[in-house]
C-alpha cells in the first residue's frame, strides 16, 4: 500500500499537482486499490489532526502580522533598517537582511518576507547601483531569516508532529535567525568591498534615526512581547496569538492611525487563505502518515538505521542530507509535516534531541526555499529584481555557504539550542 502511494505522490509531483492535492490523491489511489482501510477511518484520520487548539495560532499570528506590516509601519522598519546600515559597505544590500529580521518578529512566513521587502527594496538597489541578480540573491536568502525569529509558523507546524513546546522552539529559533542575519550582513560586506559597491557618504542623523527607532519600537517589541509571555507563563501560544491581533490593531489605530474596516477584511482574508493551505496539507499528511504506519515504514526506516548507521553524528549528517534534497522539491510545511513523524523515531533511537532536531529540520528547509529546482523565495526574488534564475544561483553561492556553516554548527553542538 505504501509503494502504491509513494509511486503515485511521485507521479503527481512530476505533473506538477499542488502538494496536498498530490498526497490526497495518492493516498486514495493506494486505498482504492488494496481496499485495506475503510473511508470512514481516513476521513476520521484527516479531520483528528484539525482539531489541535494550538493550531489556533496559525491564522493569528497571520493577522497579527498582515495588519501590522501592510500599513505605515512596514515602512518605519525599512528606514529604521536604512538608517542603521545604510552607511556601511553593502549597506543598500544590507537592508534587505536587517529588514526580514526585523519582520521576522512580526509576520513568520519567508514567503510574505520576501514579497514585501522586494517589492520595495530591489527597485531601490538597483537604482544606486547594485547587480539585479545579486538583489535578487539577497531578498531571497534573508527572508528565510524571519521563519526563524518568533512566532514562526514552520516551529509550530514542528511541534504539532513532535509534542515538543512552542515556547521552547521560539526560543530555539533566536540563535540561528540571529546568526544568520550575522553571516548575511558579512556576506553583503565582503561582496560590497571586492566588487565596490555604492555606499552612502552622509554622516548619520542621530535625532532622525532616534525618531524612526522610536515610531518603529511597537513591531520590535512584539517578538520581545511574546517570548516574555511564553517564558513566565502568562498565556499559551494560542492566547498569546489572540493578544498579538488586538495589540496589533491598537498600534495601527492609535498610533499610526491607518487602520480601516478594508485593511482588516484584507488581513482576515490573509490568515484564513494562509490557514486553509496549511489546514489541508495537515490533513493529507496526516492520512499519508497514518497509512506509512500501518505498513511499519517508520519501524522499517529504524531497523535499518540501526543496521548501516552507527553513531548519533553520523546519523545527523544523514538526516541533514536528506532534509537539504527534500527542501529542494517540496514547501517547507509539507516537508515538516511528512519528514517530522520519519524522523523523531530515529532521533528518538540515536539520542538526538527533539529540540535540536526542530532548528535543524527548519534551517535545512529554509535554506530549501531558497535553492532550485522548486525554490519559492528563489523565484520570487528573481522575479521581482527581473533577473535570470541562473544568475541569481551564482550570485546565492556565499549565502549558501554562510548557511551550511550554521546549520553544521547546531548539527553538532547541542548547546548551541537555547532553551527558554
Amino acid at each position: 500500500m505504501s509503494l502504491l502511494m509513494i509511486i503515485a505522490f511521485a507521479v503527481l509531483m512530476v505533473l506538477s499537482f499542488p502538494v496536498a492535492y498530490a498526497l490526497t490523491i495518492a493516498a486514495s489511489v493506494a486505498l482504492f486499490a488494496t481496499e485495506q482501510v475503510p473511508m470512514l477511518a481516513v476521513v476520521q484520520q484527516m479531520f483528528a489532526p484539525t482539531q489541535s487548539f494550538p493550531m489556533i495560532a496559525i491564522p493569528f499570528f497571520v493577522m497579527a502580522g498582515d495588519l501590522m506590516m501592510a500599513g505605515k509601519l512596514g515602512q518605519a522598519l525599512i528606514e529604521f533598517a536604512t538608517d542603521l546600515v545604510s552607511r556601511f559597505r553593502g549597506g543598500h544590500a544590507q537592508v534587505s537582511v536587517l529588514g526580514s529580521t526585523l519582520f521576522g518578529g512580526v509576520s513568520g512566513s519567508a514567503v510574505a518576507d520576501a514579497t514585501a521587502l522586494g517589492s520595495i527594496l530591489i527597485p531601490w538597489q538597483k537604482k544606486v547601483g547594485y547587480p539585479k541578480a545579486f538583489c535578487g540573491a539577497t531578498i531571497a536568502a534573508s527572508s528565510t531569516i524571519d521563519i526563524l525569529i518568533p512566532p514562526s509558523i514552520p516551529l509550530i507546524l514542528y511541534s504539532l508532529v513532535s509534542n515538543v513546546s512552542i515556547g521552547a522552539l521560539f526560543y530555539a529559533g533566536i540563535l540561528p535567525g540571529i546568526l544568520l542575519a550575522v553571516g548575511f550582513l558579512a556576506v553583503c560586506n565582503i561582496s560590497a568591498r571586492l566588487r565596490g559597491f555604492p555606499y552612502e557618504k552622509k554622516p548619520l542623523a542621530w535625532g532622525v534615526m532616534g525618531r524612526r527607532a522610536l515610531y518603529a519600537s511597537p513591531a520590535l517589541l512584539m517578538p520581545v512581547f511574546v517570548l516574555l509571555a511564553l517564558r513566565f507563563g502568562v498565556a499559551t501560544p494560542t492566547e498569546i496569538s489572540t493578544v498579538a491581533v488586538v495589540y496589533a490593531m491598537i498600534c495601527a489605530t492609535f498610533i499610526y492611525r491607518d487602520l480601516n474596516l478594508k485593511r482588516v477584511y484584507h488581513a482576515m482574508i490573509t490568515a484564513g487563505l494562509a490557514t486553509g493551505v496549511v489546514m489541508l496539507l495537515i490533513m493529507a499528511s496526516s492520512v499519508v502518515g497514518w497509512m506509512l504506519t500501518l505498513d511499519q515504514v517508520p519501524e522499517a526506516i529504524v531497523q535499518w538505521a540501526k543496521q548501516f548507521v552507527h553513531s548519533k553524528e553520523a546519523m545527523l549528517m544523514l538526516i541533514n542530507l536528506v532534509l537539504l534534497v527534500a527542501g529542494m522539491f517540496l514547501d517547507l510545511p509539507a516537508a515538516i509535516l511528512l519528514l517530522g513523524p520519519l524522523l523523531i523515531p530515529l532521533a528518538n533511537t540515536f539520542g538526538i534531541d527533539l529540540l535540536q532536531l526542530g532548528i535543524v529540520v527548519v534551517v535545512n528547509l529554509a535554506i530549501g526555499l531558497y535553492t532550485p529546482p522548486v525554490g519559492t523565495t528563489l523565484f520570487i526574488g528573481a522575479t521581482l529584481a527581473k533577473a535570470r534564475i541562473g544568475d541569481t544561483v551564482k550570485e546565492l553561492l556565499p549565502f549558501y555557504a554562510v548557511a551550511l556553516l550554521i546549520l553544521l554548527s547546531f548539527t553538532y553542538i547541542p548547546a548551541l539550542t537555547l532553551r527558554g
